[in-house]
């Protein structure tokens, strides 16, 4: 870039990306003091737009400056220079109010969790803010959650009814202050306050009375419902047993394990095995959920998650949650270890609570004390759940919700935006918007209204708060989907649908930049696919430029007796396998579902003979549902996934450990043997084979099996790109070894990035696919 000629020179920047919300504006002010720059900083609707007049070599250096210095979750996407001629002398640098306007090409922070320098006023007995629970500051604090809109001000978002009071003015317009243009900004005089309420609603206490009433509820063993940074939280003392069984049956959640909040890493190291990679998820910005090993000796109730040897941990990320556990931590005897179970505000399958009045309606069976505020949650949002994996660079993510929404997933292709609608389960929508993906955070199961009104609302935000409306909406092919009926009510829109594990296939493929046609291995419970049947062992074609997919391969068919309840008892499907070997009644060894299901089984066994009311499948699944039932580890579920679950935490992790007998895979290549490997399961069920080692060769069978079928295809077709997802590669043991075998073997493997494997990707695929489809005129 060239100087002009005629001085004073006036530099111009129109800066795009996440510039909002994460202290950019006063961040280029003091960039600018320091490099003697005069002019102005504001938002406006393409932007952050900076006006610059100095040194002409100083200049040139600024934009390189702005570039390397960024604060460390600003995020920079567009950079336009253009040099102004004859713009008036500016006498200093300010901050400018924002300019209002249609359109916008900003990206909007997500929450971040308390920087250690609020923690440390927090803690501090002579600081003004101390036990304050809405402490925060430029580099820390809600975002997402309380942004109506943009540009990113104060009078956009759930604090614009919060004037600010003398001191909190003083430290917003102080350039030297690190509450500089901080928008959230608020202390003990001005900003929200708390109180505490019975179940019925009576208030109970205010301010620090009610911080202190909540800690001794859950001192005393007790469930807190408190209002989060999302929506609400249950608490309860994570060491006391009693307290975690009554949580689930208050909540309704039986098995499926619950996430701890503890205070400082040390008490996380104390329970979990951490990697220095663990640790730094935990302390960084975002504060998710982490899944780690559980120590053995660190008592933890077995009933936090019983399931596996894994426990889910996270560290305190609002103040809130900081003055609860130094109120809590005094009232602890030396005995009980200073855990929480932090647990989603809701039952069952309802989303997490949001309002005060809506939490009372729905959390009063659940509570015994409620901890309010009167800062209004705008957007809901769970916590985020990851695990990190030895040799893989990012994150195994499990759900994507706070401290990752709404950054957006870049892709190849730049066109009209469109919406994907995504599927029943695992749910979350995808708007798309130039070349960036806007994946929402984890909406839940949409199985009941509650759920989808929350759907809809987010739908509605999403396009609210990018100021974008889409040409077209994507949705699954199964026509049964609320997603899919919400599609069909919207006229004034094309609707195009895609089958449901090419949208997996196109996902990860996204998240890789990938244009170049894939093998996708889809392994999941089950999706609808093209021939009406359930797929979900699916060897694909997939070319994300030209859209051209088709179905390579599959696992062996099996039949699901009685539908989706073959889903909820794992043993039909156990049985139905054994049927198809022609094994219809046990012999040499009691099958395990006899003790409590013989007389279903007798059933069961007449609608196989008789193919009445049996769903055709190829889903990877429903096979680990079978071994883990034929094992004797779970013949009905309480939560979804929890036989594969049992089945995985079971095995044996003796490395020595034989797979079981490879494939037999039939000459076309389109059928992955996996009666056969079940038949192999079988047969060292039936010698008395320890299920800890049978779980071994299983997985690591599975494992060969995948890897010898796939390089078998990729031969056949000269495509080395193995792009991997579905609900089947959260498994830690696939997760890790089946894209290292791949490697192995000479072919490239593709696995998610940024969003989980599971379902919760099928937007992102969707919206692809629908941007694709438009642009290219398909």
């Amino acid at each position: 870039m060239t100087i002009p000629p005629s001085p004073p020179p006036t530099l111009r920047l129109i800066i795009t990306g996440r510039v909002q919300g994460v202290g950019f504006r006063p961040f280029v002010y003091r960039l600018a003091q320091d490099l003697g720059v005069c002019g102005q900083v504001r938002n406006t609707p393409r932007g952050v737009e900076i006006m610059a007049q100095g040194d002409p070599y100083v200049l040139l250096a600024f934009p390189q400056r702005l570039q390397a210095e960024l604060p460390e979750v600003a995020e920079i996407t567009g950079l336009e220079r253009s040099w102004l001629e004859d713009h008036p002398p500016f006498q200093d640098f300010r901050i400018q109010s924002s300019t209002p306007g249609q359109g916008h090409d900003v990206l909007i922070s997500p929450d971040i969790a308390t920087c250690p320098a609020c923690q440390a006023e927090i803690r501090d007995l002579q600081d003004p803010r101390y036990m304050y629970p809405f402490t925060n500051c430029t580099n820390c604090g809600p975002r997402y959650t309380i942004t109506a809109r943009v540009p990113y001000d104060r009078s956009c978002t759930s604090m614009a009814c919060f004037p600010m009071c003398t001191r909190c003015q003083e430290e917003y317009h102080d350039p030297g202050n690190r509450r500089f243009h901080a928008q959230p900004n608020a202390c003990p005089v001005c900003g929200p306050s708390i109180w505490s309420t019975a179940p019925d609603g009576t208030v109970l206490d205010n301010g620090d009375q009610a911080l202190n009433r909540a800690a001794e509820t859950l001192s005393q063993g007790n469930i807190l419902a408190f209002k989060g940074l999302g929506g609400f939280h249950l608490a309860c003392l994570a060491f006391d047993p009693r307290a975690v069984q009554c949580l689930r049956q208050r909540k309704k959640r039986p098995g499926k394990p619950l996430a701890l909040m503890v205070p400082d890493l040390d008490t996380a190291a104390d329970l979990a095995h951490l990697t220095p990679t663990d640790r730094d998820w935990l302390t960084g910005g975002i504060h998710p959920i982490l899944l780690a090993p559980k120590r053995r000796d660190a008592g933890l109730p077995d009933n936090l998650a019983p399931d596996t040897d894994s426990i889910g941990l996270m560290l305190p990320y609002t103040p809130l949650h900081l003055v609860l556990f130094a109120l809590l931590q005094d009232r602890l005897g030396p005995d009980m270890p200073p855990a929480l179970v932090m647990t989603s505000g809701n039952a069952g399958s309802e989303p997490i609570a949001l309002g005060n009045r809506e939490a009372l309606d729905r959390l009063a069976s659940i509570a015994d004390l409620f901890l309010l505020h009167n800062r209004d949650i705008l957007v809901r949002c769970d916590d985020s759940v990851l695990r990190t994996l030895p040799g893989r660079v990012k994150p195994l993510v499990f759900r994507r919700a706070r401290g990752f929404v709404p950054s957006p997933i870049r892709i190849s292709l730049k066109g009209p935006s469109v919406l994907g609608l995504g599927p029943e389960q695992k749910t979350t929508v995808c708007l798309t918007k130039g070349n960036q993906a806007f994946v929402s955070q984890h909406i839940g199961d949409l199985h009941n209204l509650a759920t989808y009104a929350y759907y809809q609302q987010t739908l509605q935000h999403l396009q609210d708060i990018l100021q974008t409306s889409p040409r077209a909406l994507i949705t699954d092919l199964h026509p049964d989907f609320l997603s899919t009926r919400f599609a069909g009510e919207q006229k004034k829109l094309p609707v195009y649908a895609l089958q449901h594990h090419v949208a997996h296939i196109l996902a990860v493929s996204a998240e890789n930049a990938c244009q170049e046609p894939v093998l996708g291995l889809a392994l999941d419970g089950t999706g609808l696919g093209q021939d009406r049947t359930l797929w979900g062992g699916e060897l694909l074609y997939v070319h994300p430029r030209t859209l051209e997919y088709r179905r390579l391969g599959h696992f062996s068919p099996m039949l699901l007796p009685g539908g989706e309840q073959a889903v909820v008892e794992p043993w039909r499907t156990a049985q139905s396998m054994l049927f198809a070997q022609g094994i219809f009644a046990a012999e040499g060894r009691r099958w395990p579902w006899l003790e409590e299901y013989a007389r279903a089984s007798e059933v069961i066994g007449q609608m196989l003979d008789k193919k009445m009311n049996c769903v055709l499948t190829t889903s990877c699944g429903r096979l680990f549902d079978a071994v883990s039932a034929l094992l004797g580890l779970c013949q009905r579920i309480e939560y979804e996934a929890q036989a594969a679950v049992r089945l995985e935490n079971m095995q044996t992790r003796d490395e020595d450990t034989a797979y079981l007998c490879p494939w037999e895979v039939n000459q076309d290549m389109s059928i992955l043997d996996t009666a056969h490997l079940f038949a192999q399961v079988h047969a060292d069920w039936l010698c008395g084979t320890a299920p800890e080692c049978i779980s071994r060769r299983f997985h690591l069978g599975l494992i060969q099996g995948l890897a010898d079928w796939t390089l078998a295809v990729s031969r056949q077709t000269g495509l080395k790109r193995i792009a991997l997802s579905g609900g089947v590669m959260q498994n830690a043991t696939l997760a890790r070894r089946l894209p290292a075998m791949l490697e192995k073997q000479g072919l490239t493997p593709l696995t998610h990035r940024f969003l989980p494997p599971n379902d919760a990707c099928i937007s992102l695929g969707q919206a692809v696919y629908g941007q694709t489809l438009l642009s290219r005129g398909l």
